[in-house]
């Protein structure tokens, strides 16, 4: 229960400060809030990361799809005792969901963090997924070894 409260709280925060960015700046906009480091610019991206694949948004809908098919699948599957698992899958699917609404609906995704000294413009949802590979990269990481182990004690 706990895992989709997090799902759906990333998917509420980031589709309200979208909402907010595109209802009260125009698209080109920019407003520093740290000279030269980190602004509000409000860009539509029909593209993925870094406006790689521009106007593919099928296909976007389609990956995307498959990827929160297999992170909930993995969820499911999960043993209950592996949290930060499953905090990196609900950050990952929290994400994803706040992405495809965007792609669903406008064929792009509304960008508006914009760090001056990193060159692609992201959002909120960009943000969980990050950190939810991050935190399921390193919880992955921290079991590797216990996992290891399990694997060579003699049955």
């Amino acid at each position: 229960m706990l895992f989709f409260l997090i799902v759906a709280g990333i998917v509420a925060v980031d589709q309200l400060s979208k909402y907010l960015v595109a209802l009260h700046m125009e698209v080109g906009q920019s407003i520093p809030l740290i000279k030269n480091v980190l602004a509000i610019t409000y860009v539509r991206n029909p593209g993925a990361a870094f406006g790689l694949l521009p106007y593919r948004t099928i296909f976007f809908i389609v990956v995307t799809l498959l990827v929160m098919g297999m992170i909930i699948y993995y969820y499911r599957v999960l043993p209950a005792g592996y949290w930060l698992l499953r905090l990196g899958l609900a950050l990952q699917l929290g994400g994803a969901i706040g992405n495809f609404i965007d792609r669903v609906r406008h064929s792009s995704v509304v960008d508006f963090i914009d760090v001056k000294f990193f060159p692609p413009v992201f959002n909120l949802a960009d943000t969980a997924i990050v950190l939810g590979v991050v935190l399921f990269l390193f919880a992955f990481w921290r079991l590797s070894p216990s996992l290891e182990s399990r694997q060579q004690e003699p049955e």
